[in-house]
Parts: C-alpha cells; sequence; structure tokens
C-alpha cells in the first residue's frame, strides 16, 4: 500500500477499466494498492443500474463518485475524502452516426483549501472524429481557471494531432522528452494511447504506468500515476 499524501500533493490515476469486464477482484487490488486521491475512468458502468454499479465500484475502493457515469458516457471520476468537491459537470461531443458516444466529465474540487480542476475523457478509435472531439476538449478546459489535470485515453499516440490540440493550451505532457511506457494492450503493451495531461502550474513529482501482474489481469489498458503538488 503507498502512502498516503498530506497537504497539497495529490496523487491521480487515469485508468480505462474496460466496462469492468475483466478480473475484479485484480483491479480492485491494484487500485488499493496505488492508493489514489483522484482516480479518472474510463469505460466505467454507463448503462443499467449504473448509479448503483458506480456506487459500488467507489466503496469497494474507499472512494466516492465526483462525477460521470451515463451522463459523461461512461466517464468517471472517484476522489478520496482529502477531496472538496464544488461542483461537477460532464459533457458529450458531437456524435457520428454508427461510433460511439463519447465525452468527459469534469470537477472542481479542493485539497487542503487548493482549487483544482479534474476532468476524465474517452476519445474515438475514429481518427476522422477524434481531433474535432480533443478541439472541444481543449476549448472546454481553457474555460476553467483553476489548474487541470486530465486523465484521457486519447486512442492514438503522442505527435497525433489529438495530442496536438490538447497541448495547445496551459496542459503539458509529464513525460517530456523521456517517453512514457506503453499502456495498451495490457497484455503486451506496444502503444502509448492513455496519459494524465498536468496543467502547467502542478508541479510534477512523478509519472509512471504501472505494468504488474495484478494490473495485467485487470484490464486491457494499464494504468498511468501521477503525483502532483501545487
Amino acid at each position: 500500500m503507498m502512502a498516503p499524501r498530506h497537504g497539497h500533493h495529490l496523487r491521480v490515476i487515469s485508468y480505462n477499466v474496460h466496462g469492468l469486464r475483466d478480473d475484479l477482484a485484480a483491479l480492485h487490488h491494484a487500485i488499493k494498492d496505488l492508493a489514489p486521491d483522484v482516480l479518472l475512468l474510463q469505460e466505467a458502468p454507463r448503462r443499467l443500474r449504473w448509479r448503483h454499479k458506480c456506487a459500488a465500484l467507489a466503496h469497494s475502493l474507499g472512494l466516492v463518485v465526483a462525477a460521470g457515469g451515463q451522463p459523461a458516457l461512461g466517464n468517471l471520476i472517484l476522489v478520496d475524502l482529502r477531496v472538496t468537491v464544488k461542483d461537477s459537470g460532464a459533457m458529450r461531443f458531437p456524435h457520428t452516426p454508427g461510433r460511439h458516444l463519447r465525452g468527459a466529465a469534469f470537477v472542481r474540487g479542493l485539497v487542503a483549501g487548493a482549487p483544482f480542476n479534474a476532468v476524465a475523457s474517452h476519445l474515438g478509435t475514429d481518427p476522422a472524429e477524434r481531433p474535432g472531439h480533443a478541439r472541444l476538449l481543449a476549448e472546454a478546459i481553457a474555460e476553467r481557471s483553476d489548474p487541470v489535470l486530465l486523465g484521457v485515453d486519447i486512442n492514438e499516440e503522442p505527435g497525433g494531432p489529438s495530442w496536438q490540440a490538447l497541448l495547445t493550451g496551459r496542459l503539458r505532457d509529464p513525460a517530456g522528452a523521456q517517453p512514457a511506457a506503453p499502456t495498451f494492450p495490457a497484455g503486451r503493451p506496444s502503444r502509448r494511447i492513455d496519459a494524465v495531461l498536468v496543467d502547467e502550474r502542478l508541479t510534477v513529482d512523478s509519472y509512471a504506468v504501472v505494468d504488474t501482474p495484478a494490473v495485467r489481469q485487470a484490464s486491457d489498458h494499464l494504468p498511468v500515476v501521477a503525483d502532483l503538488q501545487f
């Protein structure tokens, strides 16, 4: 179990949990061992009994639901009790017929009195629509004055147009010049399509892709963990 953070330190995890279709015991073990303050999920429950399923997942991890679920099309934000949620919301991107609906969940919160915005999003697999969705997400983030942290399954490798759209504002890729490890597919990772993108006003203490036997069983993606301070 990771040591708890205090003050203005925050551990953030972005994780595509594959609709909870894999090894749930391994998923719970992996997340609880990492002890996030803010958990930004993609492919969380969004259909039948989604409220109950999201609440049960949060309870099993010792967290609370802050935003998301069906209104955010499966993007979900869970937080621990260090985080005070001030408000929350969701957005949906324009729909391309024949494609999955996509969107994002938003939370404005406080940790030790310091304000921040947390965003979880999952961009599409269609390269024709994905950059447009990334631009809309970047515009929504730009409207928020407090520091932003974004957990996102971009469905695209670094350098692509969607990455460029998200990184044109004040967000940066903490991996920097040394590319982070690949995140997908979990069994034999070869593509880096998941990230935590961080406001330039936040300090990144560490940034890593977690690859353990438990996370390889828990989902088809690997989780991304960032330790931040304000």
